[in-house]
């Protein structure tokens, strides 16, 4: 018995070791990776900047299409930080311990999928130093806001998701944290010994620990499915052709779930990489969440046919002539590509010796999210394009400068 306990605690302090030495030592296509990120988010920087010095016309953001790829972007962001926390609270309920290796990465997108969301609401509204004239919040101009409004929904539901989650993955982190303090020196030993609240590893602290760590695990399962529902709303509740659909709320969330899986394949496999952590972040284990990224891809595919059998088989004219628009009209190479990479792509998960073939998972990870990216573009423009007024319709594609912020936001994301 003695001799088990020894050698389970020369397991820790080698997994301990390995961690610690990620901080010091990653390989050289990480720092290249970071130079990438930083390019992304300076087209961002100088497309905001080109909008801001010469006028709002530069995007091409006209009537009847107002959101344009930027929405669609928010939606995607949104969708994306769902998963990781999500998937990481479920599967810590059921015990399912091949979580360990991929959880915190997951729990740390969902923090970073919402912090960049928020950017693109605020870009939108055209003057962000103007931001704080839409907070709620008693003011001499009268300013309050219509609470029946998804908009408003949006705004807390996302707040306080935001907030759940980033609290959710720094108690996972509190027991990491003091040991990276064990093991600093100079000014990261100080900032680690504030991090990590006097963890000493005690069995009540480990007993409490466990406790919060499963009351935040049941809260956030819910909170993460009622914030994307939310999210449908804002589209579900109005009467535009095309969104006005009783199972938005189930086909958003399970298309969140699956771009973050999409994403957690992607980030496994750079992270495997970067980090020499081929002994921990396993083949089965990336086999695993193929698997449930497979199943999801399936759930979404199914609620998407009920959508387009439902509009088809309904009785309105409008939505019917758009749906028949998305399949043959300006969008349809768009449309296509989304059914292809969303539905058809997929089925690549479905064989094990594709599964265990990091290139081409790492590939498809990316389409599968290029899929599910242009699943929020498709929800947004054709509608407001191609609507109820055909002397109104105007297709408008994005500007350079959208696709510089868009660009810019996975770099933000990266970095």
């Amino acid at each position: 018995m003695q001799t088990k306990d020894i050698n389970e605690q020369i397991k820790w302090a080698q997994i301990n070791n390995d961690v610690l030495r990620s901080l010091e030592n990653p390989r050289m296509a990480y720092w290249v990776a970071v130079a990438i990120c930083v390019a992304m988010i300076a087209c961002a920087v100088i497309g905001v900047g080109y909008v801001y010095t010469t006028g709002q016309g530069t995007l091409d953001l006209y009537w009847p299409d107002m959101w344009g790829t930027w929405i669609g972007t928010f939606i995607f962001w949104i969708g994306m930080s769902h998963s990781g926390t999500l998937l990481s609270a479920i599967l810590h309920i059921v015990h399912a311990d091949w979580r360990k290796p991929i959880y915190r990465f997951a729990e740390a997108m969902t923090t970073f999928s919402l912090m960049t969301a928020g950017l693109f609401p605020i870009i939108h509204l055209g003057r962000m130093w103007n931001l704080y004239w839409v907070i709620p919040y008693a003011s001499d101009r009268g300013i309050w806001p219509n609470f029946r409004s998804p908009l408003i929904w949006d705004a807390f539901a996302i707040f306080t998701y935001l907030t759940s989650s980033a609290l959710f993955l720094y108690i996972g982190m509190v027991p990491d944290l003091a040991i990276c303090r064990d093991n600093a020196r100079g000014w990261r030993k100080k900032l680690y010994t504030v991090l990590s609240l006097g963890w000493a590893g005690t069995d009540r602290q480990w007993r409490n620990f466990r406790k919060t760590y499963l009351l935040m695990a049941c809260f956030l399962i819910p909170l993460a499915v009622s914030v994307h529902s939310i999210v449908s709303s804002d589209f579900a509740m109005s009467i535009m052709p095309g969104w006005h659909v009783t199972t938005f709320p189930p086909y958003f969330v399970a298309g969140a779930l699956y771009s973050g899986c999409a994403a957690i394949i992607t980030l496994f496999i750079i992270l495997r990489y970067f980090f020499r952590f081929e002994e921990y972040m396993t083949i089965p284990i990336l086999e695993k969440t193929c698997k449930l990224t497979f199943v999801i891809a399936m759930a979404w595919t199914y609620l998407n046919a009920i959508e387009f059998a439902t509009v088809w088989y309904g009785p309105d004219q409008v939505d019917k002539e758009l749906l028949i628009n998305k399949f043959t009209g300006p969008y349809s190479p768009y449309f296509w590509a989304m059914l292809f990479f969303g539905s058809v792509m997929p089925f690549t998960l479905a064989f094990e010796k594709l599964r265990r073939h990091i290139p081409t998972m790492f590939v498809v990870s990316l389409f599968l999210n290029v899929g599910m990216w242009l699943e929020r573009w498709m929800i947004v423009s054709p509608t407001l394009s191609l609507s109820y007024e055909p002397f109104d319709w105007k297709v408008v594609w994005p500007s350079i400068v959208q696709w510089a912020v868009v660009f810019g936001s996975f770099g933000w994301f990266g970095l």
